[in-house]
């Protein structure tokens, strides 16, 4: 369920501030398996929960693309479009994994709207920066410049 309810315009207004907080997600080893049968990315560090306890994380830690494949969930627990038809995504001006995310943590995002211009087509192009934050960890797990078009 959504946080916030704007309209685009509302929206543009708050470029510069966080708009929003996502509710939190567990990431257990099944998503982390499943994430790795999808992409076939099925490194040890992620999959095989007794090699990666020799390594320094001391267990198995999610793919880095798992975690911002997450975006979608984090902003559709923090916002609502109000007067929007459809979003899409239009990608990644910039993407950090700044710390490992263990196996078992639980990530939230918080999502700041850099910009909000208007396109053709009756839309709006936003800018948006993701941090995503691991319950009880220092650093983010993920910063992320996500770039979204609505469309009215």
């Amino acid at each position: 369920m959504a946080g916030k309810s704007l309209t685009l315009d509302e929206f543009r207004a708050l470029a510069g501030t966080e708009v929003g907080v996502s509710d939190w997600i567990e990431v257990p080893q099944e998503k982390i398996n499943a994430f790795a049968e999808v992409t076939g990315d099925h490194q040890f560090i992620h999959v095989n929960e007794e090699m990666a306890k020799m390594t320094p994380f001391g267990g198995t830690i999610a793919h880095g693309f798992l975690t911002l494949s997450l975006i979608p969930h984090f902003f559709a627990s923090a916002i609502d479009v109000l007067d929007t038809r459809m979003g899409v995504n239009y990608g990644l001006n910039r993407v950090r994994f700044l710390s490992p995310v263990r196996v078992g943590s639980r990530l939230r995002a918080r999502l700041k709207l850099l910009t909000s211009e208007p396109i053709e087509g009756n839309g709006f192009q936003m800018v948006w920066e993701v941090t995503v934050e691991q319950e009880g960890a220092s650093k983010p797990a993920c910063v992320a410049e996500s770039i979204v078009r609505r469309y009215a």
